[in-house]
């Protein structure tokens, strides 16, 4: 009974929110408040929901801060260097910016969390895709997958939770497994290629002078609240005007001629805001890559990094309190936003626990799995994981599902190596669950409707995770 309610109540919150029937945020909280009560426990539905917000709530701390440090950065000027190589490479061509978008999030992916991967994303990508009137879900869709591949790093948390709850080591888990993630990382470029051939297609052949409006035109360039453009009062507001003679034809770009006289013109945050600190540029630049490194090293707890980075460039860079408020306040938005997706998705979760659905669920899913299978638990488990880590956490998929799994494959001579290995497929389309903090993060900054996002990631997450299983089969390493 509860495997069924528990798979009903993930269905129902998906539909209404592709629907668009709910707000992502209200159906975290009321269906499964209805569903606990459905099952007769409402009344330790407290308790469910102070376990969910408990385990989430270093979680939503490490959001609020990472978002207002970051917000500052970008405020400061410190990203600027990277959204000037990405418009020179990108130019106005709707290829290389889906393209460029993959490989950006890849890069930044390398810090180990998807939040901090998302926000810098972006901020970079945002500008470009409003201005040339891209679709926003393609941006949304290949930073997610990009970073889903990524994700895999021994320091990024699924692989950690692996080897933990495997007793192997993590780098004997990882380091045969980077041909085919390699390979999936592939798979995400080329899947941007062919997204990026699709926007080009439905958008035209474009230069940087055909998207600028034939006659004079107000466009607001500000860095707003951080990523999302929102005006706070610093932002600047500029006239363009087109040249004529802009060629419509051609191959994408536009002649060299053409994009140095616009590149100036087209810049997604304003190269003259009040709040750049040029001469401070290189102490946020040893800043960041300290934190990161901290996050890397595990010096301190992340939310603490965050909590003292955010403290810290606040302080160095806007010495003066009604410049600190004002900084606070333009990020306010994004802040409250994302905290309090992630405490409704504590109610989520808490309930999916507490009532005992999650173990229900997995103990099914493993029960169903015939005899016959059990040389081929590798495999069994690559497919597992991508539903499963998608309607789970990685906790719950990690430390309550894979034991039982592993357990089951070497009753059948199949090693915990290769279960582990292949547990880590699903982290693709498991970067787009509801149930990931950092999704709201990406969805939020770009200003997605999550169902909207939900609906076009989904089948090309998939996909690309069958590419990594695949490529895991052919090299021999699941």
């Amino acid at each position: 009974m509860l495997t069924i309610l528990g798979f009903t109540m993930i269905a129902t919150f998906l539909v209404l929110i592709m629907l668009k029937k709910m707000s992502p945020i209200a159906a975290l909280v009321l269906i499964p408040v209805l569903f606990c009560v459905f099952v007769g426990k409402g009344a330790k539905l407290g308790d469910y929901v102070i376990d969910g917000v408990t385990s989430l709530a270093p979680t939503a701390a490490m959001l609020m801060f990472a978002i207002v440090y970051f917000g500052v950065m970008i405020d400061v000027g410190l990203f600027d260097p990277i959204v000037r190589g990405i418009l020179k490479f990108c130019k106005a061509d709707p290829l290389r910016i889906v393209v460029g978008t993959a490989v950006l999030a890849a890069i930044v992916s390398l810090d180990g969390d998807g939040s901090t991967t998302f926000m810098i994303t972006v901020s970079a990508m945002y500008p470009l895709y409003k201005r040339l009137k891209m679709s926003l879900v393609v941006m949304t869709g290949v930073a997610a997958m990009a970073n889903g591949v990524m994700n895999t790093l021994p320091w990024g948390g699924p692989t950690a939770r692996a080897a933990t709850a495997l007793k192997l080591d993590a780098s004997d888990i990882f380091v045969p497994m980077i041909p085919a993630l390699a390979v999936g990382l592939l798979g995400v470029l080329a899947l941007s290629y062919v997204l990026g051939r699709r926007e080009r297609k439905r958008l035209g052949v474009l230069t940087l002078d055909d998207v600028l409006e034939p006659e004079t035109e107000t466009v607001l360039v500000g860095a707003g609240a951080g990523a999302s453009g929102d005006g706070d009062g610093t932002v600047a507001v500029a006239k363009k005007t087109a040249r004529t003679g802009g060629s419509g034809t051609g191959s994408g770009s536009g002649s060299d001629a053409d994009l140095s006289e616009a590149d100036d013109d087209f810049q997604g945050l304003d190269p003259h805001r009040a709040t750049l600190r040029p001469k401070l540029y290189w102490f946020n630049a040893l800043l960041t890559v300290t934190l990161l490194t901290a996050m890397i090293m595990e010096w301190l707890p992340i939310p603490v990094l965050f909590l003292l980075g955010a403290a810290l460039a606040l302080t160095v860079n806007f010495p003066h309190m009604p410049d600190q408020k004002a900084r606070l306040g333009a990020h306010a938005e994004n802040v409250l936003n994302v905290s309090g997706m992630v405490f409704a998705a504590a109610v989520f979760t808490g309930v999916l626990q507490g009532t005992g659905m999650v173990d229900h669920m997995s103990k099914w899913l493993v029960s169903n799995i015939p005899d016959g299978m059990g040389p081929h638990m590798a495999l069994v488990t690559g497919v597992l994981s991508i539903p499963l880590t998608y309607f789970m956490s990685n906790d719950g998929f990690y430390f309550g599902v894979l034991p039982v799994l592993a357990e089951a494959g070497q009753a059948h001579g199949v090693s915990s190596l290769e279960i582990a290995r292949a547990s880590l497929v699903g982290q693709p389309l498991h970067m787009s669950s509801p149930l990931v903090p950092a999704v709201y993060v990406l969805v939020g900054m770009a200003k997605v409707e999550f169902g909207d996002h939900t609906r076009f990631v989904v089948k090309w997450a998939a996909l690309t995770s069958l590419v990594v299983l695949g490529a895991g089969i052919l090299f021999g390493i699941i």
